[in-house]
């Protein structure tokens, strides 16, 4: 803190030992030495605020930065999602007109398709839906396997 070599303390003694006197020197050195402990610790609390406090503004930026990502993000995936169920919309609405048929007739054919991919399972049964063998882990009540076609 201060450039004080040993010559500037014994300077320092020798006015204490003058001032004070023999008798009271060593109590005035033991006050002298509680208040400089008491200023050291209140500059070293208030030193330890003002980091916990930058520290604290730190993680709230970092907070504040990691919730502005995760909105665009969230925003992102919205509008994503919303093209896709576009396009599946876009492709699975009938055309009509096309290939000549009417749109009675696309529409009963677009039925007929339907129906025979897939088939609902009572939990009696053990039909598969017809089509594509499913893949990965099937949800059956009471335990009942299905089978897949070969």
């Amino acid at each position: 803190m201060f450039d004080i070599g040993f010559a500037e303390l014994i300077i320092i003694g020798v006015v204490a030992l003058l001032v004070v006197g023999p008798e009271r020197l060593p109590e005035t050195i033991r006050t002298a030495s509680l208040y400089l402990n008491r200023i050291r610790r209140g500059f070293n609390d208030i030193k330890r605020e003002v980091q916990q406090e930058l520290h604290n503004d730190a993680v709230m930026r970092e907070l504040k930065e990691t919730g502005d990502q995760l909105k665009r993000e969230t925003s992102s995936l919205g509008q994503e999602i919303q093209e896709s169920a576009q396009k599946l919309s876009d492709s699975v609405s009938p055309n009509a007109g096309a290939g000549g048929e009417t749109q009675n007739e696309a529409g009963s054919a677009d039925q007929r398709d339907n129906s025979s991919a897939v088939k609902t399972v009572s939990p009696g049964s053990a039909d598969v839906a017809q089509g594509e063998p499913q893949d990965g882990p099937t949800d059956t009540p009471r335990g009942i396997t299905k089978d897949k076609p070969e």
